[in-house]
């Protein structure tokens, strides 16, 4: 451990992904150090921070206590709530943006098919949202949603991110007020995309301009477009695309028609993508729309995020400053366990990241913390780790195609909830894709 004062400022076997030296500098280039040395240093408070996201079911004091348990012998402080409250406003959020920013970025070290398509690094882009505390001070900078059931009952913060899809690590993120559309806040992402990516992005993020703009970065797009736009056919080829336009930029297009059969059943849907990939050779449509499944991963990793760690639950943060604090937090220690994870499955090839279980990392992050355990690595390096051997010992079976329906499992309002007759069983499922050629000569 470090010493003195500085001593319960760790956060498990993760300090050694965001060490002391680490987080020294964040504060340092934020001019966030203390002026003295206090009971509370802002090394120390930082840590607190991260563990925070670690523990949503408790407060700080409940935070505070689990980091400081295993230091037995040690002079270890017990502040008040509202001491380590001060505390947390003193340093704001530039630290842990700071942090992030260091972090963020695509772990493509590990193996599967999801990670690299053609030699292509497979993004995603899309928005959700997060629900925040209903207080006055929040609600100077975020508002309520109306809806069809009443409307929500808390203020949200919009959150956009790019993801990696086949590690799920987080290349770049931004939030705000949902007041401001996903496709406005979208353009803050694109400075993190480059030559060499596949950005697979949904319907709402199909305008001629944002995708011409993404195009510029150099990076190669597969984006889903409403199925009554209508597009030019300039060109067609053999695989049942066809050569378009979006305003001056040239596109490919693929209508297909997609059949899930279950035992219950089957449901077919109409899917029309545009890429800026226009080698019907090199990358024939049924390739495109096969791909375009890993757009699901985004949707996987928030639910990690909001259900997984948050459980559902409110952020704590009761100001706009605070918010923007616990969020850049919350992000870093999702950045730290997916970096653990990857670094886990690299040490044994052929493993698909796809096949490590979050929930098993988490849980072995929260025991750790608890245990002031890995702190400091050890004289040989350690990729995989304590975390990385809990991961690997209970690896996920390789994935199989199961849907379920797409309902409301938390009402909004107790008199619009859904009744049990919904159908929530999972089924196992096969796909068929059919290209859809464009009638004409």
């Amino acid at each position: 451990m470090a010493g003195g004062r500085f001593a319960p400022g760790h956060l498990g076997e993760l300090t050694q992904l965001v060490p002391f030296e680490m987080v020294d500098a964040a504060l340092n280039a934020t001019r966030a150090v203390q002026c003295r040395l206090r009971d509370l240093p802002s090394r120390v408070v930082v840590y607190l921070l991260l563990a925070g996201c670690l523990f949503p079911e408790t407060g700080y004091l409940g935070v505070w206590r689990k980091l400081t348990g295993a230091l037995a012998g040690l002079p270890v402080v017990s502040p008040t709530a509202s001491a380590l409250a001060q505390a947390r406003r003193r340093i704001g959020s530039k630290p842990l943006r700071w942090l992030f920013d260091l972090l963020r970025g695509p772990d493509a070290t590990g193996h599967g098919p999801g990670i690299r398509w053609h030699g292509l690094l497979v993004v995603a882009l899309d928005g959700t949202t997060v629900t925040v505390p209903d207080t006055p001070a929040v609600m100077t900078r975020f508002t309520k949603q109306a809806g069809n059931h009443g409307g929500t009952g808390y203020p949200q913060v919009r959150l956009l991110a790019l993801v990696a899809c086949g590690t799920r690590t987080l290349i770049d993120a931004v939030f705000g007020p949902t007041t401001t559309g996903e496709t406005t806040y979208a353009p803050r992402l694109l400075p993190s995309l480059r030559p060499g990516m596949i950005l697979l992005a949904d319907r709402n993020f199909g305008a001629q301009k944002l995708v011409a703009d993404i195009a510029g970065t150099g990076a190669e797009v597969l984006v889903r477009l409403k199925n009554g736009r209508r597009m030019p056919v300039l060109a067609r080829y053999r695989d049942g695309s066809y050569l378009s336009a979006l305003g001056g930029l040239h596109v490919r297009v693929i209508d297909c028609e997609i059949t899930v059969t279950t035992t219950a059943g089957k449901h077919t849907g109409l899917y029309r993508l545009a890429t800026t990939l226009l080698d019907h050779h090199r990358h024939p449509a049924a390739g495109l729309a096969t791909l375009y499944h890993q757009r699901w991963e985004i949707e996987t990793a928030y639910l990690e995020l909001k259900s997984t760690i948050l459980g559902g639950r409110v952020l704590r943060a009761r100001t706009p400053d605070g918010i923007d604090q616990e969020i850049y937090a919350l992000l870093v220690v999702y950045q730290l366990l997916r970096t653990a994870m990857a670094d886990a499955t690299s040490t044994q090839y052929g493993t698909d990241p796809d096949r490590a279980s979050f929930s098993i990392a988490w849980q072995s992050a929260r025991d750790l913390v608890v245990q002031a355990a890995g702190v400091i690595a050890g004289t040989v390096v350690d990729l995989a780790g304590t975390i990385g051997r809990h991961v690997l010992a209970d690896l996920l079976p390789q994935r199989r195609l199961r849907i379920s329906p797409r309902i409301v499992k938390r009402a909004i309002s107790k008199y619009q909830a859904r009744g049990p007759h919904i159908d929530r069983t999972s089924y196992k499922a096969t796909t068929g894709i059919e290209i859809l050629a464009p009638a004409g000569p």
